[in-house]
């Protein structure tokens, strides 16, 4: 099965949309906390559906549960909280929320993990991926930017 990760910062809605379509993304599985922001653009929670679909023909699901809570983003981007310290907060969450319960076995074939971050690197997307690849064993990740 393959599983893909991808950020929109500095992307333009025609790369965006390109990658994923390229990469056959059959379905956007949004782990952002926020996915109203003004900075979101095109990846707004009202008009991603739509062009996915119209662009793409890929499907939507938000999974804020896959998300970060605001505190451990605000500790991370604000107060200068490391990323070692961040990435084991983190998969400590995704542990007390059990999504390998919830989303290990619903994630489909060509489904891709959006979130803001440019890189993957340092981004919880390819934590939640990483984790859920764990359980599930058959997963190959592949970052699209």
């Amino acid at each position: 099965m393959k599983l893909y990760t991808i950020g929109f910062t500095k992307k333009s809605a025609h790369d965006f949309f390109e990658t994923l379509r390229s990469a056959g993304v059959a379905r956007i599985v949004d782990v952002r906390l926020n996915n109203v922001s003004q900075l979101a653009g095109f990846t707004k929670k009202q008009d991603l559906p739509y062009f996915l679909a119209q662009i793409t023909g890929a499907e939507y699901v938000h999974a804020p549960v896959l998300a970060p809570t605001q505190g451990m983003l605000d500790s991370y981007k604000k107060h200068g909280t490391d990323w070692q310290s961040y990435e084991k907060s983190f998969i400590d969450l995704l542990r007390e929320r059990h999504v390998e319960t919830s989303w290990a076995e619903p994630l489909r074939d060509h489904d891709c993990l959006l979130c803001s971050e440019e890189k993957s690197a340092h981004c919880h997307r390819r934590l939640v991926a990483e984790y859920l690849a764990g359980y599930r064993g058959d997963v190959a990740v592949r970052h699209l930017g």
